[in-house]
């Protein structure tokens, strides 16, 4: 068991962080990213950093990120990045269940990729809720539950493995469902697949809520 757990680790810690590099990396989600993060503007969060992937796509005016991110395999990684960019950002191993910032400190929190892999996502939600200024924005970008009946069952069967290979993301969780709980304006919400991807990977959900 201790071994087993050891594998998991290392696979978590080194192995795991330049797959999901060079998989997310790919052109073709550039566009998504962009149209995701373009009204982006005051103090800034990113919950899930990663490896700075957004970095390149933020607004010019936006010149400081507070990041936020469980998995310290990334921070080698992101600090590669942070490095070439000139956006000055402040990289903490943290989870979004528990966003270590007081109330209302923050005008915008952006999530891309990130909530199909948290445990408990529902407390990460209400995480960024209590962070936001009151008209504060949140930005997201997720993949997950398709709305077709055939792909939906395909994403059902594959999660289970899915959640071994990419610590713990879920294919199959109702972005739009967990994000309508809490008691934000939807600003936009949009549903579509994303070009050159697998159905079961590429339904996307993206969108603004305001507090």
């Amino acid at each position: 068991m201790a071994e087993g757990m050891l594998t998991v680790g290392l696979y978590r810690k080194f192995l795991f962080p330049r797959l999901m590099n060079c998989g997310m990396a790919s052109p073709s989600l550039a566009q998504y990213r962009i149209a995701t993060l373009n009204r982006v503007t005051g103090r800034v969060l990113e919950i899930g950093f990663g490896t700075g992937l957004n970095l390149e796509y933020y607004p010019e005016h936006v010149r400081e990120i507070i990041a936020l991110d469980p998995n310290p395999g990334m921070r080698a990684l992101a600090e590669k990045r942070i490095a070439s960019s000139g956006v000055n950002v402040n990289l903490t191993v943290a989870d979004a269940q528990s966003i270590p910032f007081g109330d209302e400190a923050f005008d915008s929190v952006v999530s891309t990729w990130t909530l199909c892999s948290i445990p408990d996502v529902d407390k990460a939600l209400r995480e960024v809720y209590r962070v936001l200024t009151p008209g504060g924005r949140f930005f997201f970008l997720e993949h997950g539950l398709s709305g077709e009946a055939a792909v939906r069952k395909w994403q059902h069967w594959l999660t289970p493995i899915q959640r071994r290979l990419a610590d713990g993301c879920h294919l199959n969780r109702n972005m739009r469902e967990l994000v309508e709980t809490l008691p934000w304006q939807v600003e936009t919400m949009e549903e579509f697949y994303a070009e050159q991807t697998p159905r079961t990977l590429g339904y996307l959900y993206r969108g603004v809520m305001v507090k």
